[in-house]
């Protein structure tokens, strides 16, 4: 159990039936009245953010996050399948927890799960994957004045914005975190 004054960054609690990460906390001490801790919480589940205050004496019992490395196998219409590569036992999961996850992932590329008292609530991709071009219009130069750029889809059937140099056969290093064109392997 943790005590509300021993809040940090970072750490996961249990409050209310749901799992929050402290993303900011203050203790606040008014000259009239009993101290408190004000806090900014994330749901790690849903990812919304609320703001609460607590006494610093309430106890909440502290969240255990289990991060995974597992291989993506692959879909079949319904359920995403991935592997634990050192116990070979498989997972799957549905559309609805994966989202927009694996928009830059390939069969077999590594991804990390994330879950909380054994049920998995969300996938995260690497940060950063090397893919393919496999459609792409030529590039016109001419009518710019700054770094113009084109759609391109990749391997994976996204869509990346990159520079009018970029090529068919190209391959690109992307950051999946925010679907930007980083650079050209």
């Amino acid at each position: 159990m943790i005590s509300a004054g021993d809040f940090k960054n970072g750490l996961t609690i249990e409050s209310e039936g749901n799992v929050f990460q402290i993303v900011e906390f203050q203790h606040v001490k008014p000259g009239k009245g009993a101290a408190f801790v004000r806090t900014k919480l994330k749901n790690i589940k849903s990812g919304g953010v609320v703001e609460k205050s607590f006494r610093p004496t309430e106890k909440f019992p502290q969240a255990h996050i289990e991060r995974k490395n597992m291989q993506y196998l692959y879909n079949d219409g319904d359920l995403y399948y991935f592997m634990d590569t050192e116990t070979y036992d498989q997972v799957g999961l549905g559309e609805d927890l994966i989202g927009d996850a694996l928009k830059f992932v390939r069969e077999n590329d590594m991804v990390t799960t994330i879950s909380h008292n054994g049920e998995t609530f969300a996938v995260e991709p690497p940060m950063f994957v090397e893919l393919e071009v496999i459609e792409c219009e030529p590039g016109e130069k001419g009518n710019t004045a700054t770094g113009a750029t084109k759609p391109c889809t990749v391997e994976t059937g996204a869509t990346v914005y990159v520079p009018l140099f970029v090529n068919l056969g190209d391959k690109l290093k992307i950051d999946t975190r925010t679907g930007e064109y980083l650079s050209r392997v």
